[in-house]
């Protein structure tokens, strides 16, 4: 039996550090495992009065902050299946997530109440800041649970369709313990800062549950990506790791001044590779280099730069400790059972059998490094975001200038690829660049903004196969 809750939060002392909140008003607090604890069974009891029973859906709306946490935790604590959902999600992203996985209850910021409603959610809603004060104090008793049972859910990135509800089990929480020794590395009472907004499978798995399974505390920031500001917060707050994407590292090292900060002992990235310029600059300026990882919604972390090797430019590393991965004809292929943090299933589908084929096209050095290469699919990574082209292609389609369109990856210096749009125009419309600003903000309005086209081409026709299907490899390589 397992319960994170209690394994890992409430059996800790209650005067340890826990979270360090940095608020949007520039507010700061600490909590230390104790709050967490007391806010935790407080959400719990909430929950529980308002009807939700172990095996429901509570999906959170709400940023990087303590609430979204002791929310989570509530949630690990009772058993039941939290779907946190990033704040940059639109009213159609919602609606999909709430069709899929019908919530009993949603807790939303009261930043996001707006897109919520207009997602035509009409149920059991927890608005935030909460009248903690007319809250029950006496949670019901903790679940007792197997690692089997499901516990959280996280949507992937849609390549010829919607994305999906991937489902993990308890067992999830404390499988993070592999990467969080052999790759994040935090030591006991230090300060671990992953900057991946709640909603990412990222953030759910170390923004806080990683460092505390390694006794360290974790730094909470409500606020968008600054780059002098990230350097002054690092300093100030004497992070001692760092986990940023790949985009955030390249955007620091262009934009500001990179200098030695003391606290600083490790540095991780993930979600694509990182150029040998970005990783020099910070080693010169920190004398730390930025060891690589690798892993997937369905399967956690895969891989890593092990501490205290040198790193290789490019590489995501090695498998992790008894995870057993190989390559079959280009692609990186894992074996389930290897993996403590699998996924269970799809939601609505039966669980998965087999080896695990990644989709993603990977080389391998003679010291058994990993080198990701590119998608055998459709899916644009950029940013660290996986973005599927159907809803970028079904959001451009719902414009009524828009005939047909198409989505592909195109180069970026800063952000590794970015979405690149192909439009072919209704009779009655003329291409213009008014035409392509109109075109992005109405994808902004219909999907999460990081999704847009960030290059929009006219053309008079898609290039199709004879079944009719988009050559996209020919857009790419125009």
């Amino acid at each position: 039996m397992s319960n994170f809750a209690l394994d890992v939060v409430q059996s800790a002392p209650p005067d340890r550090l826990a979270l360090v909140e940095l608020a949007r008003d520039g507010a700061r607090r600490e909590w230390f495992f104790g709050d967490v604890v007391r806010a935790a069974e407080t959400f719990a009891a909430s929950l529980h009065e308002r009807g939700v029973r172990r095996g429901d859906t509570v999906l959170t709306l709400v940023g990087n902050r303590p609430d979204w946490v002791a929310a989570m935790v509530a949630c690990f604590r009772q058993g039941y299946v939290v779907l946190p959902c990033n704040e940059q999600l639109r009213a159609n992203d919602l609606r999909l997530r709430l069709d899929v996985c019908p919530p009993a209850l949603v807790v939303c910021d009261g930043r996001n109440a707006e897109v919520l409603e207009a997602s035509g959610w009409d149920g059991p809603t927890i608005h935030l800041p909460p009248g903690v004060a007319d809250w029950p104090v006496e949670p019901p008793p903790a679940a007792q649970l197997s690692p089997l049972d499901p516990c959280l859910v996280t949507f992937t990135s849609g390549t010829a369709g919607e994305p999906k509800a991937v489902v993990h089990g308890q067992r999830y929480l404390a499988g993070q313990r592999v990467q969080a020794e052999h790759w994040l590395g935090p030591r006991p009472g230090e300060l671990v800062w992953c900057t991946a907004a709640s909603g990412w499978s990222k953030s759910a798995r170390n923004a806080f549950i990683a460092p505390w399974i390694r006794g360290a505390a974790a730094l909470l920031h409500d606020a968008r990506f600054d780059p002098a500001e990230r350097l002054e917060l690092l300093e100030r707050e004497r992070v001692n790791v760092l986990c940023m994407a790949p985009t955030e590292y390249r955007v620091i090292a262009k934009r500001a001044t990179l200098r030695p900060i003391a606290s600083l002992r490790g540095l991780v990235a993930a979600g694509e590779a990182l150029n040998p310029e970005v990783l020099r600059a910070w080693e010169e300026a920190t004398g730390l280099q930025i060891r690589d990882g690798y892993g997937q919604t369905e399967t956690g972390q895969l891989t890593g730069m092990p501490a205290g090797e040198e790193v290789r430019p490019g590489s995501m590393g090695r498998p992790l400790p008894g995870i057993g991965l190989s390559i079959e004809d280009g692609e990186l292929v894992v074996d389930p059972a290897s993996v403590p943090t699998f996924f269970l299933h799809y939601r609505g589908a039966a669980p998965p059998t087999g080896v695990w084929r990644t989709g993603d096209r990977v080389t391998e050095d003679e010291d058994g490094f990993l080198f990701f290469e590119g998608r055998t699919d459709d899916v644009i990574i950029s940013s660290g975001y996986r973005i599927g082209p159907f809803e970028v292609e079904s959001a451009l389609i719902a414009h009524d200038a828009v005939a047909e369109a198409a989505v592909v990856a195109a180069p970026d210096d800063e952000r590794g690829s970015v979405v690149r749009a192909v439009v072919v125009l209704r009779e009655g419309f003329t291409a213009s660049a008014e035409l392509a600003g109109a075109l992005q903000e109405h994808v902004k309005a219909q999907t999460a903004p990081y999704k847009y086209p960030r290059i929009v081409d006219f053309a008079g026709e898609l290039p199709k196969t004879a079944s009719g299907k988009i050559k996209r490899a020919v857009l790419r390589g125009r």
